[in-house]
C-alpha cells in the first residue's frame, strides 16, 4: 500500500469513527442518525391499504414518501390494496419469505409475532424526539408475556356514534346509551321506517362495534392478564340487548353487510344510526350530499357497566424479518410518528395520532373545520384518547385475540343470537368454548 492509500484509509477510518461518535453522543442510535452520503440508493418498500379518504393516500405517497426517500437516499414504493386484501397478502410474502420491508395493518396483528423484527427501539426512539405514545399503541403492538413489540403504531382511527340528527330530534332521544339507543330506535322505526344499522356481519365495522357493546355491558374476549372470560353474566346480558335491539329497530341486511355497507346506508338516507369512524361524513362532505350535514357525531354510547368505544381501525406497521431494508424501515417509522400533525390533516382527522402531543394546536383544527357543517362536528376527538380502547381490552392484543379476531368469532356469535339461529346462551356457550380453544392453542406456544 502506497503512503497515498494509507493515509486516505487513515483518513476515511477516522472520519467514520468521528461520525459514530458524534451520533452517539447525540444519543441518536445508528440506524436513525442517517448517513452522509450511501454508497448505493437504497429501496424500501411498504404495503398498505387504499385509505378511506383520498386526500391522505395523495400526501403519504406523493409528498411525504418522496420527500423521505430524496433525504434518505431511497427509492420508496408504496402499494396500496383493499383493505380485505391485506392479511392474504400477508400470508403470501411470510410463506414466500419475500415482498415487503413494511406491511401496515388495520387491527393488531399480534400472530405475526414469529415472523417479524422487534420494534422496541422505534418506540424507544420516538420517546425520545416526541414523548411516550398513548398506551392503545402499546397495548396494540407488545406482547407482555414475549417481552416483544411485535409492531409499531402512529396512530389510530376512533369510532363514534353516527346519527341523524333530525330524525333524533324528532323522535326527542339522545342516543347517548345504548338503552337510548333502543328507545329511539324503535320510534324512528315506527314512524319512518328507518333503521338502526349496526352490523352483525364478518367484517371489520360489525367486529369493532360488537366489542364496543360488550365493553358497555362490562364484558371482555379476555381479562387484564390474558386469560379468557368471554362466558359471562355481562357476556349475556350484551347478547340479549343485541337481539332485542334488531328485533325492534334493525333489518335483515346486517347480516350480511360488508365494510362500506353502513355508509352507504346513512348517506343513502336509509339508516338512523351506525357506529363508524368519519369516513360517513367526510365522503358526504367531498361528494356535496346535502343529507351529510344532518348526520351528527357523537362519544360512545354509555352502557350499565361503562362508556367505552373499540377502536374503529389501529394502524400498525410490522417490519418482516425477510425485509432487506429493516434499518430504513425503522427509520421511516419514527419519521412517520413525526409527521403526526401532516398525517392528521391530510386524512381529513382520520388518523388520530398516538404521539398526540405532536399537534398542539389540535383543538383549534377540529374546532373550526372550513369542511364541515357545523363547523366544529369533529371537537369529540378532544378527548377521543379517554374513550377509545383497544381489541383485547382490558389486557393487551395477542396471538389469541389476534386469531378471535379474523375467525369473526365475535360477530358470528352475535348474529346467532339475534336472528334466533341460537339462543343467547347457547351462542355464548358455542363461541366462549371455541375461545378457550385458541387461547390454549397459543398458550402452548408461550404466546399468551
Amino acid at each position: 500500500m502506497t503512503n497515498s492509500s494509507l493515509k486516505q484509509t487513515v483518513s476515511r477510518r477516522t472520519f467514520i469513527k468521528t461520525a459514530g461518535a458524534v451520533a452517539v453522543a447525540s444519543g441518536i442510535a445508528p440506524q436513525f442518525a442517517g448517513s452522509a452520503r450511501a454508497a448505493s440508493r437504497k429501496t424500501l418498500k411498504i404495503l398498505q391499504w387504499n385509505h378511506f379518504v383520498p386526500a391522505f393516500d395523495e400526501w403519504f405517497n406523493k409528498v411525504f414518501v418522496k420527500e423521505w426517500g430524496e433525504k434518505n437516499n431511497t427509492d420508496v414504493l408504496v402499494t396500496n390494496i383493499a383493505m380485505t386484501s391485506i392479511e392474504s397478502r400477508a400470508a403470501t410474502e411470510i410463506a414466500k419469505k419475500q415482498g415487503h420491508d413494511l406491511c401496515m395493518f388495520l387491527s393488531p396483528p399480534a400472530s405475526y409475532e414469529d415472523y417479524v423484527v422487534d420494534t422496541r427501539d422505534v418506540y424507544a426512539e420516538c420517546e425520545r424526539r416526541y414523548g411516550k405514545p398513548l398506551e392503545i399503541a402499546t397495548r396494540s403492538t407488545y406482547n407482555p408475556v414475549t417481552k416483544k413489540y411485535f409492531g409499531f403504531s402512529d396512530s389510530y382511527v376512533p369510532d363514534p356514534v353516527n346519527y341523524r340528527k333530525d330524525l333524533w330530534e324528532e323522535a326527542g332521544v339522545v342516543p347517548s346509551s345504548w338503552d337510548a339507543i333502543r328507545e329511539g330506535g324503535r320510534k324512528i322505526k315506527k314512524l319512518h321506517g328507518i333503521p338502526v344499522g349496526i352490523g352483525m356481519s364478518n367484517e371489520l365495522d360489525s367486529s369493532m362495534a360488537l366489542r364496543s357493546i360488550l365493553a358497555a355491558f362490562g364484558a371482555s374476549e379476555q381479562t387484564a392478564d390474558g386469560r379468557p372470560c368471554l362466558k359471562s353474566a355481562q357476556s349475556l346480558e350484551a347478547l340479549k340487548y343485541a337481539k332485542a335491539l334488531y328485533q325492534e329497530t334493525m333489518t335483515d341486511e346486517i347480516f350480511s353487510w360488508d365494510a362500506s355497507s353502513n355508509n352507504r346506508l346513512m348517506l343513502a338516507g336509509n339508516g338512523s344510526l351506525t357506529l363508524n369512524a368519519i369516513s360517513i361524513t367526510r365522503t358526504g362532505e367531498s361528494e356535496k350530499i346535502p343529507l351529510a350535514n344532518k348526520i351528527a357525531l357523537g362519544i360512545p354510547a354509555r352502557g350499565p357497566a361503562a362508556q367505552l368505544g373499540v377502536m374503529h381501525l389501529m394502524n400498525a406497521y410490522v417490519i418482516w424479518k425477510f425485509s432487506r431494508n429493516i434499518d430504513g424501515a425503522k427509520k421511516f417509522l419514527v419519521d412517520l410518528a413525526g409527521e403526526s400533525r401532516n398525517a392528521f390533516i391530510a386524512s381529513g382527522f382520520y388518523n388520530l395520532p398516538t404521539y398526540p402531543q405532536l399537534i398542539s394546536d389540535v383543538n383549534t383544527l377540529i374546532g373550526h373545520d372550513p369542511k364541515a357543517t357545523p363547523p366544529d362536528k369533529y371537537k369529540i376527538f378532544t378527548d377521543a384518547a379517554k374513550w377509545t380502547i383497544n381489541v383485547g381490552y382490558p389486557g393487551y392484543a395477542n396471538a389469541a385475540i389476534d386469531e378471535i379476531w379474523k375467525s369473526w368469532l365475535i360477530p358470528r356469535m352475535f348474529a346467532d343470537a339475534a336472528s334466533g339461529r341460537l339462543s343467547p346462551e347457547a351462542a355464548l356457550d358455542l363461541y366462549a368454548g371455541q375461545s378457550i380453544k385458541i387461547f390454549d392453542k397459543w398458550r402452548i406456544q408461550h404466546k399468551v
